[in-house]
């Protein structure tokens, strides 16, 4: 007759922490509250700086572009205080301009976007920035992701920005699954409520540097842990 021991059922694993439905409402009241007092999203802190009008956001947003915010903020703030406005800017040389964006990455090549734009605005569209996605990606330098945060942050038009945290967070969270950012905007324009198509952004950027990081993400002290999926995470604090 074998023993005890050779028969008793192995000791079963812990439960995984069980999952709700996705609520959209409660995720983002979750995300407010978690994000009380930490940095704000550059283009939301710029505007809220004084910073919103759609041409300091345009040129803002491409500053932006592969720039940690930590950076974008006060070089557009410097860069800010010698123009803002198209006329402002196109008056500005390229050298000194590149100079203004010091610190923010391919500063020359940066600084020729600005000034063909800012002239552009001035002769294509009577000093006014386009409110529209095809009007704004006509500029060189300018994507989706620009586009749309400038359509969002300064006109108040419904548009998500999709950067890598955005794009990360949301495929995680799994309502989405799409393998570039381009393609996670368009899946999230099918399931996201519009009333968060701007607000996304501003949570899901600090959201990812400080809970829900690119490589083992705090999950453990993740407010929406009972709401997300988890997708793709192998490892976790």
């Amino acid at each position: 007759m074998p023993s005890p021991s050779a028969t008793a059922a192995p000791s079963p694993r812990p439960a995984a922490s069980p999952k709700r439905p996705f609520d959209y409402d409660e995720a983002f009241r979750r995300l407010r509250a978690a994000l009380v007092g930490h940095p704000k999203a550059a283009m939301f802190e710029l505007r809220d700086r004084g910073h919103g009008s759609p041409f300091e956001q345009l040129v803002a947003s491409l500053i932006s572009a592969r720039t940690r915010d930590e950076v974008t903020t006060p070089v557009c703030l410097r860069l800010f205080a010698e123009a803002r406005t198209p006329a402002a800017m196109a008056a500005l040389d390229e050298p000194c301009l590149a100079r203004l964006l010091d610190g923010a990455t391919f500063p020359e090549p940066k600084a020729r976007d600005i000034l063909a734009l800012s002239r552009r605005i001035l002769e294509e569209h009577g000093g006014e920035v386009p409110g529209t996605m095809e009007g704004l990606t006509a500029f060189r330098g300018v994507g989706p992701k620009i586009a749309a945060l400038t359509l969002g942050v300064a006109f108040g038009r419904e548009a998500i920005a999709v950067d890598i945290h955005v794009h990360r967070i949301a495929n995680r969270w799994g309502i989405i699954a799409a393998s570039t950012p381009e393609r996670s905007m368009a899946a999230l324009e099918a399931v996201l409520p519009r009333r968060y198509w701007i607000e996304i952004n501003e949570r899901l950027v600090p959201f990812g540097k400080i809970v829900c990081t690119g490589e083992r993400p705090r999950c453990s002290a993740c407010p929406l842990l009972d709401l997300c999926r988890q997708v793709g995470v192998t490892a976790s604090r």
